[in-house]
């Protein structure tokens, strides 16, 4: 049920729609069987859209699984290879429904776009998948009269991080060894922590127009309704009920949201420890209250515990607090480039779908800082390397004097993926093989 990553993109191969992939279960061994991983049956998977920037909801996408298991006699996952979705060697396989619901997602009734969509399957081996491919892309459906696709399975882990260094007292193996501080043994330029590991996503491709208010795609960056507002959750039934020769889980008394992310790392390294259970359990829409009413909390988005450490630990020179820069980037979106008009400030993606995709060569993983409009904070593209991007953001590079060396070119050495992302929906890379998993060589 655990968030790890949110992504939305104009796509460049069908522009006049917006992708958005929402991830879940982080490091997961893709050689993790016979149970191998799959979406909790038991749970509510959406991805929440806000078109006029007051930190609600105006549309959601609703996903629920369930199990299909051919043989309770039999330990395993597959009893055979596996050459399509509904090849009867696939012993335990998964089913989602999709449902569009408009306003508040608790009080409105929703629009049932489909409702036996297929999970893809696990990439077992050669034995088992050996054309693994066909299998994912046989997962990839078109939603009805809707004009969009949608996916669901395991997918490479499209993030890329230093995460062994980052979380030893914030190394920055680069920096440490600019800044000459006692050198690490044999330190590499860094270290993809990620690299071999697998997530489950959750992919849906949308016309513009079915996003924005108003219902017409704006072409004006400048247009009321050009920026929407992106985050995705994840809830659990609030009492469950297991009994003999009934079903394993019973869902009463409605639901509980445990999981919940927009903006990448917010939850994880902005949020002090006392606040990850609110955030996990709250909407955007109560930000403002929590900012405006609770000091310390208004405190950690002011002045960020990582910024300080920078100064500590490596010597770099940051903005005084308050740090309305970075209100801007997490809370409100850039005036001139995804603020909303009269926005209400709410931590989540905030994308301008009327700025064109960036193409080819033209593309820089460092995104607008770097001058590439079409990338993040405006929506966030899976190339984007928003560690780079967000570490320089804490050391001030958007305030004027501190743009500059070494705010301006601070990273942790990991500039890209260590698989080839996709040109068509759903972009990410196939998820790697549990039978070849070498998550740590």
């Amino acid at each position: 049920m655990d968030n790890t990553d949110v992504y939305a993109f104009r796509s460049l191969d069908a522009p006049n729609s917006v992708t958005i992939i929402a991830d879940y279960i982080p490091l997961e061994e893709p050689s993790s069987g016979p149970n191998f991983y799959n979406f909790s049956p038991a749970g509510v998977y959406e991805i929440h859209i806000d078109n006029n920037g007051d930190g609600k909801e105006d549309i959601t996408y609703q996903f629920q699984f369930r199990n299909d298991i051919r043989s309770q006699n039999t330990f395993l996952y597959n009893t055979g290879p596996v050459l399509t979705l509904d090849s009867a060697n696939l012993n335990f396989r998964q089913f989602y429904t999709v449902t569009r619901i408009t306003g508040g997602r608790r009080s409105n009734a929703g629009t049932s776009m489909g409702s036996n969509f297929q999970v893809a399957p696990a990439n077992i081996g050669p034995k088992s998948t050996p054309d693994y491919a066909s299998l994912a892309n046989a997962a990839v459906f078109n939603l009805p009269s809707n004009g969009g696709k949608v996916f669901a399975g395991p997918r490479d882990d499209p993030f890329f991080v230093d995460i062994g260094a980052i979380v030893d007292l914030l190394t920055l193996r680069p920096v440490q060894q600019l800044h000459k501080v006692p050198p690490i043994a044999n330190a590499t330029p860094g270290v993809d922590g990620l690299r071999g590991f697998n997530v489950h996503s959750i992919a849906i491709q949308v016309p513009i127009s079915q996003l924005v208010s108003g219902g017409t795609a704006p072409t004006d960056p400048a247009a009321s309704n050009a920026v929407i507002g992106i985050w995705a959750t994840s809830s659990r039934s609030r009492l469950t009920i297991r009994n003999a020769g009934a079903p394993l889980r019973q869902t009463l008394s409605g639901l509980t949201q445990v999981s919940r992310l927009g903006m990448p790392l917010v939850n994880e390294v902005v949020m002090p420890l006392a606040f990850k259970d609110i955030f996990n359990s709250s909407e955007p829409s109560g930000d403002k209250a929590l900012y405006d009413s609770n000091a310390d909390f208004r405190n950690r988005i002011l002045d960020p515990e990582a910024a300080k450490l920078m100064n500590l630990l490596y010597g770099i020179d940051v903005p005084p607090a308050p740090r309305n820069d970075i209100v801007q980037v997490f809370l409100t979106g850039v005036p001139g480039k995804n603020q909303p008009p009269n926005v209400v400030p709410s931590e989540m993606l905030r994308l301008n779908v009327a700025v064109p995709p960036t193409a080819g060569a033209n593309v820089n993983n460092l995104g607008v800082i770097a001058g590439d409009l079409g990338g993040f904070p405006n929506g966030r593209r899976l190339a984007d390397d928003v560690v780079d991007i967000e570490l320089r953001v804490l050391a001030g590079v958007l305030v004027p004097g501190y743009d500059k060396s070494p705010n301006n070119a601070l990273g942790d050495g990991v500039d890209a993926n260590d698989k080839a992302f996709l040109s068509t929906f759903p972009y990410t890379a196939l998820p790697s093989q549990g039978f070849e998993s070498r998550p740590h060589p």
